[in-house]
């Protein structure tokens, strides 16, 4: 008789349940099958399993019911989770619920034979712990590839901690929206999150603008003033493009995140603070370490749980999900559908997006706006992305199609001419100078 823990492998594709199971046996295991959530469950009612290892998706039933019938039954249970369509939701139950692992398919028999017999030394241990399950709250972190679902598990171990988080990607690839899920599934939920774009902020107002300033620290403080860290009391507060800063206020935040406590600028005496502080930027650190522009010891301090989030060309599976996401988004917004064919999501999917999921997000809310039609072809697609590139100069004038776009922009947006400058693709100033000829 074998000395291995037996398993039960719950998956509805017969394929991969022979393939993966037979692989198992092969290395000593005892396993059981089930190819519905019913069969599972009434194996689980007959035994208790030291291992299950089941996917989500199953029937009218999902691998969440396994997970926490598995764990009331036998708290030392470890339960794998497999899937070829992870959410952050579904990582996020399955992390709550005491889910030892969470795999995205595809992945090979080494990889789930390597979460089984690191199973086999935690019950060893006894290590486990059953957890209550919590009600998880829809996100917009959308995206079904196994880089995501690295991203969603990193996310949902490191939420309830208070450890500073480094989050890395290029602009666009929603960096703030991640720090936004860091804070939304913490213990500090309840309390404020401020982010602040560093990149934003001038090198000798920053300091003032985090940390405070009493009376007379500068010319015109006529009185004290509260900065974002005071403001973010029992909270977080986001540090978007920190390799923006200059050495003087990095100094200042390692003292922060050191001794817990600031002192505003003109200030002899310091203040605690119960603050979370999680950062992001598109640089490299560690070469801006070698050029001697970002303090070792703060990257050091900042970095202690790092998550790096794909750039869009990385994940192109996601991009079918994340078009009709953002489409949904925009038909409740906007009172217009938007079908494209499967000629212009290839278009979709092969594009490079430089500005990742939020060129994405901007290109498909004006053609939402500017496209006729219900159905929009790959002509349409490749003409509303070659829109988006980038122009030598600014157009000086104004021909009648692109008074209408305007027009259209800017009813659409209530006015709001930041947001139509963005759909536009053109600046601020530019729309304002255009609308000003255009006598609206």
């Amino acid at each position: 008789m074998s000395e291995k823990p037996a398993i039960l492998f719950v998956e509805d594709d017969p394929a991969v349940l022979m393939t993966f199971s037979t692989g198992l046996e092969a290395e000593g295991y005892a396993v059981d099958t089930a190819s519905t959530t019913e069969a599972a469950l009434e194996r689980l009612a007959q035994r208790d399993y030291p291992i299950v290892i089941t996917d989500i998706y199953i029937d009218e039933r999902s691998g969440l019911d396994v997970l926490r019938t598995a764990r009331d039954s036998n708290p030392q249970c470890a339960v794998i989770v497999i899937t070829g369509q992870g959410t952050m939701e579904t990582v996020m139950q399955a992390t709550e619920r005491g889910a030892f692992e969470y795999i995205a398919k595809p992945f090979d028999l080494s990889r789930l034979l390597e979460a089984v017999r690191r199973v086999e030394s935690r019950l060893a241990e006894k290590t486990f712990k059953k957890e209550e399950p919590i009600e998880i709250p829809p996100t917009e972190m959308v995206g079904f590839s196994a880089e995501m679902v690295e991203v969603y598990k990193t996310i949902s171990l490191a939420a309830p901690t208070d450890a500073p988080v480094l989050i890395l990607g290029e602009s666009g690839s929603g960096k703030e929206l991640v720090a936004s899920l860091l804070h939304r599934h913490s213990t500090r939920a309840h309390g404020p999150f401020i982010a602040v774009d560093c990149g934003s902020v001038a090198p000798g107002v920053i300091e003032s603008e985090l940390f405070g300033a009493v009376r007379g620290a500068y010319t015109g403080a006529d009185r004290d003033r509260a900065g974002l860290f005071e403001a973010a009391e029992g909270g977080t507060v986001f540090l978007d493009e920190i390799g923006e800063t200059d050495a003087a206020f990095q100094l200042k935040l390692l003292r922060f995140l050191q001794e817990r406590e600031i002192r505003p600028l003109g200030s002899s005496r310091s203040k605690k603070l119960d603050v979370r502080v999680v950062a992001a930027t598109h640089r490299n650190l560690p070469a801006m370490i070698e050029e001697g522009e970002f303090r070792q010891d703060l990257w050091f301090r900042l970095n202690v749980v790092e998550i790096r989030l794909p750039a869009l060309r990385e994940r192109r599976s996601d991009v079918p999900p994340l078009v009709q996401h953002f489409l949904d988004r925009f038909a409740a917004q906007y009172g217009r559908s938007l079908r494209p064919t499967p000629a212009a999501m290839r278009t979709l999917e092969e594009h490079p997006w430089p500005g990742n999921v939020r060129q994405l997000q901007h290109v498909l809310e004006r053609m939402v706006i500017l496209h006729p039609g219900d159905v929009v072809e790959a002509e349409a697609v490749a003409e509303a992305l070659r829109s988006f590139e980038p122009r030598e100069k600014p157009v000086e004038s104004l021909a009648d199609a692109e008074e209408e776009q305007i027009r259209k922009v800017l009813a659409a947006t209530s006015g709001n001419k930041t947001r139509a400058a963005k759909i536009l693709n053109i600046e601020r100033k530019t729309l304002y100078r255009k609308i000003e000829k255009m006598s609206l």
